[in-house]
């Protein structure tokens, strides 16, 4: 983790919103190359994809998972019902009651957010709130298994009260998907299951296939490619956001516990090479003391190689004169998630301007966030909690506006009505309002 001062920091936290695409490795590049034959950028690859699935269906998905995956799905695409329940039976009965325990939380938490709609008779006007008919969920594969996304994309969507949820995810390491996976989608209700990911998979969601159905919005994170895909669709299909590699930024002063601190930073870190740990601390000791407990923690964690590549190549401490010096950066960064370890963390919430999620205390680990605090952990990355919130229901939610004036209303209104569309020279518009003022008292509607 490299020590930067706090004009270097603010060089590198001060961000335009930044996308994996913009700057792809070479690795990426090559493979791209391999696998399309010809040297296409990432964007040029996935419209690919995305053209060929849109006018082929359900072969293209088969002919892309085999090309891009490795993997053959000659046979259904849709994971039958019987193949979830057995998920749900067979996995580790401990495993099975913390998604449980989780799911009531995050079912609490979105129950309580869940807006309602409500109409002011007085002034005529109001909102109704509707669900989305079908919702579709992306979850990854890769080097970690992700139950806990299902439930933290799925559950909004119920309670939102979405018809139909369809779910997509690689197969793992066999014909299916990953058994917790599975199970997770399983326990929450999840309507339909598809053994599909990358590009193609959001492809399929969004034009629909023979055996999958067209969505209505498409969620949930993913790769590079997935992101990229999301980004393309969008307008054909709804999306809840574009999500980039994960980070956090910690925020502590010298009542925090350096252990603490290196663990927090080491459970970001082991999500992804391209991770983004970030500590902030007013305390010069502690900075010395995190970079110590780092070291040790770093030296039996069981993904120790990819922890240690993000906090190589993304990993920032920085010395802050100061609280509201570290706030600022933070803000100037945007980040996934914000801790606050500090001695009166609530003295710096109020501060807060842009971040995905604000985790308040030392009693309060980011990790707790990621499966059972309640909210989504489906967040912004990349700078654009400047402008995104976290997934929740009001994604799965379309508002419609509700106008009713009686007689009295009407006169309120029309002078000004009047006034604004001849201005804009549509007198159409006037005359529209006129008209009714302008009404018999017969009842008949027409003008005398």
């Amino acid at each position: 983790m490299r020590v930067v001062n706090s004009t270097e920091a603010k060089r590198l936290l001060t961000r335009g919103i930044t996308w994996p695409w913009d700057s792809p490795p070479a690795s990426v590049r090559e493979s791209i190359a391999r696998l399309f034959g010809s040297p296409l950028t990432p964007e040029q690859a996935v419209t690919k994809v995305l053209r060929e699935v849109k006018s082929g269906g359900d072969r293209a998905v088969r002919e892309y998972t085999r090309r891009l995956d490795s993997r053959d799905v000659s046979g259904p695409l849709e994971v039958p019902a019987e193949v979830r329940r057995q998920a749900r039976q067979s996995i580790d009965g401990k495993l099975l009651e913390a998604l449980e325990f989780a799911a009531e939380r995050v079912m609490a938490f979105h129950r309580a957010s869940l807006p309602r709609g409500w109409t002011d008779f007085k002034n005529g006007y109001g909102e109704a709130y509707l669900p989305l008919e079908r919702a579709g969920l992306y979850i990854p594969g890769g080097t970690a298994v992700y139950p806990s996304t299902v439930l933290m994309t799925a559950i909004p969507a119920r309670v939102a009260g979405v018809k139909e949820v369809l779910l997509c995810s690689p197969a793992w390491q066999g014909e299916w998907p990953h058994p917790a996976v599975l199970a997770a989608a399983d326990l929450v209700g999840v309507d339909r299951v598809f053994r599909i990911g990358g590009a193609q998979a959001i492809a399929a969601m969004a034009y629909g296939t023979e055996s999958v159905p067209r969505v209505d919005i498409v969620c949930g994170p993913g790769n590079l490619f997935v992101t990229l895909a999301k980004k393309l669709v969008f307008g054909d299909v709804a999306v809840d956001g574009l999500y980039g590699p994960t980070e956090t930024v910690l925020i502590a002063d010298d009542s925090a516990s350096p252990s603490d601190c290196a663990a927090d930073l080491l459970a970001q870190a082991e999500h992804d090479a391209l991770a983004s740990p970030i500590f902030l601390t007013t305390s010069e000791q502690l900075l010395q003391r995190v970079q110590e407990a780092l070291a040790r923690q770093l030296a039996t964690a069981p993904r120790r190689q990819i922890a240690e590549r993000s906090l190589e190549t993304n990993g920032i401490a920085v010395l802050v004169q100061n609280l509201e010096q570290a706030i600022e950066l933070a803000n100037a960064y945007a980040p996934e998630h914000l801790c606050l370890l500090t001695r009166e963390p609530w003295a710096l919430v109020e501060k807060v301007r842009n971040a995905g999620a604000v985790f308040v205390g030392s009693e309060t680990p980011e990790v707790l966030g990621d499966y059972t605090a309640g909210p989504s952990h489906v967040m912004p990355t990349g700078g654009t909690a400047r402008f995104s919130s976290p997934l929740g229901v009001r994604q799965f939610l379309k508002t419609i506006v509700l106008v009713a004036q009686d007689a009295k209303g009407l006169r309120r209104l029309a002078p000004a009505t009047a006034a604004i569309a001849e201005a804009e020279g549509l007198h159409g518009h006037a005359a529209a309002v006129r008209a009714r003022l302008n009404a018999g008292k017969d009842g008949t509607g027409h003008a005398s």
